[in-house]
């Protein structure tokens, strides 16, 4: 115990938190977007997986991680376009049409990255993103190390948050997200068009998602394997719920979910004597207590999952 209870672990703790909170946080604040219009996107899983291989294969061919990142948000599009096409155009169910993208994509990214890399024993390397110190707070005992020797997505995934609060609550857009999300009727009637608004917010969620995907491959692992999501887009969609919708929430939430992963990572090299399994098991079991509404009440947007006829 007197290696867990001391600075130095809860400084590498809270490090790791921070990173591992990233990117849920990249794709919960996407799926914030599109269910705050109405559009219920359970997709995040798979429009993250497709990110992570993009990713990969981007930084691969270029040898930039810059130029791997952009991809893997041109993929998330592609699957936001993609979910937007089947929910607010053609109006398939959109949990029917999440499980869809999640299956596609765990499919796709599988044969093509054995099409573009072979078989191989060891995953393919890439360049990755490295920790950028900055300047004098870098250096500040225990911060330093915990909020200012992150890699540029990590500051990136953070800035997003106000910045989607001023977008929500501050501008002329974010109230017509709002209101799509809340009364498409009354929206369509002061010419706010519902299915444009929900498109561009999917769009958004499969964009962000798909940044989040690429944090893993290039700012964690600088690799792809298969199903390296594992489960953070679900995670994602609880952050959500968890969070109640609002940027600022969806932020705290996603620390916590990060802590969780943190913590039982951290609990496993330590050598506690506890059995792997129930560890690896912590950060999902509070996401199923999240989604349960066991820490409190929330309530959803109105039109949320609802297809909308003009």
């Amino acid at each position: 115990m007197d290696n867990i209870f001391n600075i130095a672990f809860l400084t590498a703790l809270l490090s790791a938190s921070l990173r591992l909170s990233v990117p849920i946080l990249f794709a919960a604040l996407g799926g914030m977007y599109s269910e705050r219009s109405g559009v219920n996107n359970i997709g995040l899983e798979g429009m993250m997986l497709v990110g992570a291989f993009a990713g990969v294969v981007g930084s691969y061919f270029s040898g930039s991680q810059w130029i791997g990142a952009l991809v893997a948000v041109l993929s998330g599009l592609l699957m936001g376009a993609l979910f937007a096409l089947t929910t607010v155009k053609i109006k398939i169910n959109q949990i029917v049409s999440g499980v869809a993208i999640n299956l596609l994509a765990v499919g796709l990214t599988s044969f093509f990255y054995r099409a573009l890399f072979g078989i191989t024993t060891t995953p393919i390397t890439v360049k990755a993103f490295e920790p950028i110190n900055i300047p004098i707070l870098s250096n500040i005992p225990i911060i330093g190390e915990i909020f200012f020797s992150q890699t540029i997505l990590v500051y990136i995934a953070f800035l997003l948050v106000p910045l989607s609060s001023f977008v929500l609550y501050r501008t002329s857009w974010g109230l017509s997200i709002r209101t799509v999300g809340e009364h498409p009727m009354a929206a369509d009637t002061v010419g706010i068009p519902v299915n444009k608004v929900r498109t561009i917010c999917v769009l958004i969620s499969g964009a962000l998602a798909g940044l989040g995907g690429s944090f893993l491959s290039l700012g964690q692992f600088n690799m792809f394997v298969d199903n390296m999501v594992s489960g953070r887009g679900f995670i994602a969609v609880a952050a959500v719920i968890f969070g109640k919708w609002n940027p600022k929430g969806v932020l705290m939430a996603s620390i916590i979910f990060g802590v969780a992963d943190a913590l039982q990572i951290r609990l496993q090299t330590a050598g506690i004597a506890i059995p792997y399994q129930f560890l690896l098991m912590f950060p999902y079991l509070l996401t199923v207590i999240a989604v349960t509404g066991i820490v409190g009440k929330t309530v959803s947007p109105r039109a949320l999952g609802k297809p909308y006829e003009k």
